[in-house]
């Protein structure tokens, strides 16, 4: 019995420090769906045209970049290939970068690429055009870039 008790106390401190509801994407909704199909569509063009297509994305009031809606593409490496609201990121590398809660986000972008395949990642980033971080998710997606291992990914601001 102290065995089992000394068990369950165990288990219940490990779900305080990792708890298992933790959210692991946005709550479902309109803006979500079209995140996520943006980038799968994206991908798709990336692996077939490759860097070729960034001039595409880049283009304003467009379903690639809208508003605070836009792609960003980084290699496994965390260097910036292209990031359509951000240009002067690229060619720049963003190992240790953490956001505002000092969290590794450009690290777990390329974690969820490369474990999952695809996934979400929340991360405190401001909205173009400001200096204060908000709340963004992130859908990211594993790609080649030129044959190159990558990823890209588009995120939104839930409030």
């Amino acid at each position: 019995m102290f065995k089992q008790l000394l068990v369950c106390a165990a288990l219940g401190t490990m779900l305080m420090v990792n708890p298992v509801n933790a959210q692991q994407s946005p709550p479902t909704s309109e803006k979500a769906k079209q995140i996520e199909a943006l980038v799968n569509k994206a991908a798709a063009l990336i692996e077939s045209k490759g860097k070729a297509i960034f001039p595409e994305f880049r283009k304003k009031d467009t379903e690639w970049f809208s508003g605070d809606t836009y792609l960003f593409v980084y290699d496994l490496k965390s260097n910036v290939l292209f990031n359509a609201a951000f240009p002067a990121r690229e060619g720049t590398n963003t190992t240790g970068q953490k956001d505002a809660n000092g969290k590794l986000f450009h690290h777990e972008f390329i974690q969820v690429a490369e474990s999952k395949g695809s996934g979400w990642v929340d991360y405190m980033f401001p909205k173009p055009g400001q200096t204060q971080p908000s709340q963004k998710w992130a859908y990211v997606k594993a790609v080649k870039v030129d044959g190159v291992p990558a990823l890209v990914a588009s995120g939104f601001y839930p409030e």
